[in-house]
């Protein structure tokens, strides 16, 4: 197996975890940087406001190695999307596509469903509480917690921090009763 076909292959938790879990120590030991993604918005807007609100004045340019970061993250994605995507079918379980058949998904060709993710399904009430409703829950949540599930649930627990347990908790307790209970009302509509 060449490393292209090596590398497209889902990577097994006892590889990616550890991988995941030495970039605590590593951004300690580096620099006694914090691990996550939420702080990147404000470091950008701190850059790019000329306006003296409070919340963005501070000396961003301590933190740009996190903007480098996100950079790398986009690039990434966007290297995988053009180079390591697998032209076979999403392969789903027959007991969820039987249960999102009963909602209305039927297109499983690509990660996302293009029956609740796109354009034309933007403009209807399911796509605007999904997508706009989610993502403003997200970025609320995110901004309340003090940070995003990287932050808290990878940093801030491996550093024993008590508000990043009971964030932590609060994600999955969330994500539970979200799929399980607001989810399905969701897709009805």
């Amino acid at each position: 197996m060449n490393f292209i076909e090596w590398i497209k292959q889902p990577w097994p938790w006892y590889v990616a975890g550890p991988l995941i879990g030495l970039t605590v120590p590593l951004l300690l030991l580096l620099g006694n940087k914090s691990f996550g993604i939420s702080s990147s918005l404000r470091h950008v807007c701190a850059a790019c406001l000329p306006a003296k609100i409070p919340f963005f004045s501070y000396d961003w340019k301590k933190e740009i190695w996190n903007l480098f970061f996100v950079a790398g993250v986009l690039m990434g994605g966007i290297a995988v999307a053009l180079f390591l995507t697998s032209p076979a079918p999403v392969v789903v379980d027959e007991r969820l596509v039987t249960e999102l058949q009963q909602y209305g998904i039927t297109n499983f060709e690509s990660l996302v469903p293009a029956d609740v993710f796109s354009w034309p399904q933007l403009f209807t009430v399911r796509g605007l509480l999904m997508m706009i409703g989610g993502g403003f829950l997200v970025g609320f949540g995110t901004r309340y917690a003090g940070g995003c599930t990287s932050g808290h649930a990878i940093m801030g627990l491996s550093n024993l921090q008590w508000p990043s347990l009971v964030a932590t908790i609060s994600f999955m307790a969330g994500g539970f009763i979200m799929a399980n209970l607001i989810l399905p009302y969701i897709l009805k509509l």
